[in-house]
């Protein structure tokens, strides 16, 4: 398996919600399992079957969390020297050209992708319109709703 990057940031919440799964959720399944059993017949039993299907989410997704962070590149920030191009982990400042809107991303690795706080995956359109740009440099961007044309106003590694 390739590496995955991420940021400090990225692997540091991976490591929460693996702990998180671990020392919460597991012995919580299993208590409900135990509690369960107890009421009897298993071939009828609604919240028996309910938390050995959410166990197996669980355990699923610990899984992929660990072989995730077992295979991970991680990579802070502040102490990428880049500057001023554009790289993974960069926090970019972006003006639309059409409407002069400005907008903030920090390109961060797939798994901590959350355009909704502004983290947009280095495999994005935008990101990879934007690597290797600087300051002042236009980014022409190919997306599903059409072309958009951005000015980078700032960069900075933090």
């Amino acid at each position: 398996m390739s590496k995955i990057p991420l940021t400090a940031k990225g692997a540091e919440k991976l490591r929460a919600e693996l702990h998180r799964l671990k020392h919460e959720e597991r012995p919580r399944i299993i208590q409900a399992i135990a509690d369960a059993r107890e009421h009897g017949d298993l071939k009828e039993n609604a919240e028996y079957h309910a938390a050995r299907e959410q166990q197996g989410f669980v355990e699923g997704r610990i899984q992929e969390l660990e072989s995730k962070l077992a295979n991970a590149q991680v990579i802070d920030p502040t102490t990428v020297n880049a500057a001023p191009k554009i790289v993974f982990g960069a926090t970019v400042v972006l003006e639309d050209t059409d409407s002069g809107e400005e907008v903030t991303y920090q390109i961060v690795g797939d798994e901590e992708a959350d355009i909704k706080q502004g983290l947009i995956s280095v495999s994005s359109p935008i990101a990879r319109a934007l690597i290797g740009r600087e300051e002042g440099d236009e980014a022409v961007v190919h997306a599903p709703s059409g072309e958009h044309v951005y000015e980078v106003v700032e960069v900075r590694y933090e």
